[in-house]
């Protein structure tokens, strides 16, 4: 009959040893790791703030030039030089000819404020009933 191996004490001190070893290891690894994805990470955010200023001052050089400025002033606000006409298209519908179908109107919702002076005005009406409902 052959013998099993056993546990001697060498194996055994060894065993610790390298547990210890995995052990003291497992922390640093993990904060290595860490702080490469926080490095990851903050890399990324530094890219779009770059992206962000490099937006922004290309802003700044376009609200310095002053022809930027007319264009969106004539664009956004309807500004018009002196001695220009100007003119602005209130309808974007299309011009009806004789043949053309008359539109349906559209019905016009009352503002807020009207609705609530009516509601308040209905109120009052039906102040002098009796509270029997009769």
């Amino acid at each position: 009959m052959g013998r099993r191996p056993q546990l001697t004490g060498r194996a055994a001190v060894l065993a610790v040893v390298v547990c210890a070893i995995a052990m003291s290891l497992a922390y640093p690894v993990r904060e290595y790791i860490a702080q490469r994805r926080s490095i990851t990470e903050l890399t990324e955010q530094r890219a779009e703030l770059l992206a962000k200023i490099k937006e922004l001052d290309e802003r700044r050089g376009q609200l310095q030039d002053p022809a930027y400025i007319k264009r969106q002033a004539r664009e956004r606000l309807f500004y018009c030089e002196p001695g220009q006409k100007c003119y602005v298209v209130m309808d974007d519908t299309p011009a009806q000819g004789e043949d053309a179908a008359p539109q349906k109107p559209v019905a016009v919702k009352p503002p807020w404020y009207q609705t609530l002076w009516e509601s308040v005005e209905a109120a009052d009406t039906g102040k002098g009933r009796k509270a029997g409902g009769g």
